[in-house]
């Protein structure tokens, strides 16, 4: 199939542009390239997917519109999975116009291209944040989600509706992926457990929010790409949406310790409140997920962390 994978330059969509060009298809990647984190990272990134004759890379911005749609009406894709997003909890905090701009008019273009240019599946990132102060666990996608905590999470929930809306108007197929705290090598920097190998490595204290009393459903990468992959195939008449999380949810000074172990030192703890825009625990119901799409994760922390810790190591000594 022809396949856009926007975000390609990110963690996700540069793992899920590579697998899907390691599946033989046509694959474009668009990215911005922001300075959000290291750009060099993102470079690194696009720099392994350019070795697949199958995948091709045009840096342009979701949010301007008349090259995306002159984009749609080059190359008739298929399918078109939407990874690109102004990613961060608390950053949204801070400068919410960045996911305005990002998540809802970027979100918008992509919906209104893949009504003109008649994309046959719209494969979306969502996230396990949009559940904000939601106390009942494990999170269901049958749960009402009207609770954010944070400007990055209402953009999310706001994507879900949006893409319900235009399955129902225009009857786009669309899937919409409730991501639960990704991790693995080629993450994000901006994410903690990221931050805390930095610390781990530089020798440097960790801050622990909430006091370490945090529950997190860490999730592998390669679970997810399945996930992502078998959502894809899965056509759905009109809308559908599905959590992609591990289901085991983790304590926080448990995952710090793993981490540790895996990196061969430790460091010291600096214990604080919880954040704003934060929440005490992230538990996904992936029992539809199972069902529906036949995905369950099978990455333990302790796999996940050391296949982290080793790249961490190596990208960070090579650069």
């Amino acid at each position: 199939m022809n396949i856009l994978v926007t975000g390609a330059a990110g963690f996700i969509g540069f793992y899920l542009a590579q697998k899907l060009s390691q599946l033989n298809h046509s694959v474009t990647g668009i990215d911005n390239i922001n300075n959000y984190y290291d750009v060099n990272l993102k470079l690194a990134r696009l720099k392994q997917l350019k070795t697949f004759p199958n995948f091709k890379f045009k840096k342009l911005d979701i949010t301007n519109n008349r090259k995306l749609f002159k984009l749609f009406e080059q190359n008739n894709y298929d399918i078109v999975c939407n990874m690109a997003a102004q990613a961060g909890v608390r950053y949204s905090i801070e400068n919410p116009y960045a996911y305005i701009d990002s998540n809802i008019t970027g979100f918008i273009n992509i919906l209104e291209a893949c009504k003109i240019f008649k994309v046959k599946h719209l494969v979306y990132a969502s996230s396990s944040s949009v559940y904000g102060i939601n106390k009942k666990v494990p999170f269901s996608t049958d749960d009402r989600a009207d609770n954010p905590v944070s400007i990055y999470a209402a953009t999310k929930r706001s994507n879900e509706l949006m893409a319900y809306t235009y399955s129902h108007l225009y009857k786009i197929p669309a899937t919409g992926l409730r991501f639960f705290t990704v991790y693995g090598p080629w993450g994000r920097p901006d994410m903690a457990y990221y931050k805390f190998a930095s610390l781990i490595f530089n020798n440097k204290p960790i801050h622990v929010y909430n006091n370490g009393d945090m529950l997190r459903d860490f999730t592998y990468i390669d679970d997810i790409i399945e996930g992502i992959i078998k959502a894809i195939d899965k056509i759905p008449q009109y809308y559908a949406l599905y959590n992609l999380g591990n289901s085991k949810p983790v304590k926080l000074m448990d995952f710090i310790e793993t981490l540790e172990k895996h990196l061969g030192k430790s460091t010291e703890k600096i214990y604080m409140e919880m954040q704003s825009g934060d929440v005490p625990a992230t538990y996904a119901d992936i029992e539809k997920t199972h069902n529906t799409l036949g995905w369950q994760p099978t990455a333990s922390i302790d796999e996940g962390l050391k296949k982290f810790a080793a790249w961490f190591l190596q990208y960070n000594l090579l650069t």
